[in-house]
C-alpha cells in the first residue's frame, strides 16, 4: 500500500467490539472515578470503578498509562493489550459503571491469556459489587 492508510475489514456481525460508547473519555469522569470510586487490586493492574446513576446503560472503560511506566512505545503497547483484553471480557460487565484501569509494568511481560483472566475476574468483582450496591438491592434491604 503506497502512502494511504490501511483499512481494516469490517468486523463480522457476531464479533464483540469495544464501541466508542463504552470508552471513558472525559477528564472530569476520570477524576470522579478516582475521587469517589472503589478500588480492586490485581497483580498486573489496579481497577477503579464507580457506579453511574444517570446516562447510558452499560459500562464505560478508560485507561491511564503514566510516563513512569516507560516510553511512548511501551505505554501504547500496554494500552493496546489492555484494550483487547477489555474487548474480550466486556460482555461480562452489564452494570452501569465507569472503570479506570491503571496498569503496572507487569502488563508488558505477562502472558496475554493471564491479562484476559485478570480483567475477567475484576469485571466479575465489579459486577457483583454494583449489584450489591444497586438501588434495587437497597430497596429490598429496607423492606
Amino acid at each position: 500500500m503506497s502512502g494511504g492508510k490501511s483499512r481494516r475489514p469490517a468486523p463480522a456481525s457476531g464479533r464483540r467490539g469495544f464501541p466508542k460508547s463504552a470508552h471513558l473519555l472525559k477528564h472530569a469522569d476520570f477524576d470522579r472515578v478516582y475521587r469517589e470510586g472503589k478500588r480492586h487490586f490485581s497483580r498486573p493492574m489496579t481497577f477503579f470503578y464507580l457506579r453511574r446513576r444517570t446516562g447510558a446503560p452499560g459500562p464505560r472503560v478508560g485507561f491511564t498509562v503514566g510516563r513512569v511506566l516507560g516510553g511512548a512505545v511501551e505505554r501504547n503497547r500496554m494500552r493496546r493489550r489492555l484494550r483487547e483484553a477489555v474487548r474480550l471480557e466486556l460482555a461480562a460487565l452489564k452494570a452501569s459503571v465507569d472503570v479506570v484501569i491503571n496498569p503496572k509494568k507487569l502488563v508488558l511481560t505477562s502472558e496475554f491469556g493471564e491479562l484476559v483472566k485478570e480483567v475477567g475476574r475484576a469485571f466479575q468483582v465489579i459486577q457483583a459489587q454494583s449489584e450489591k450496591n444497586s438501588p434495587k438491592a437497597e430497596e429490598r434491604e429496607r423492606s
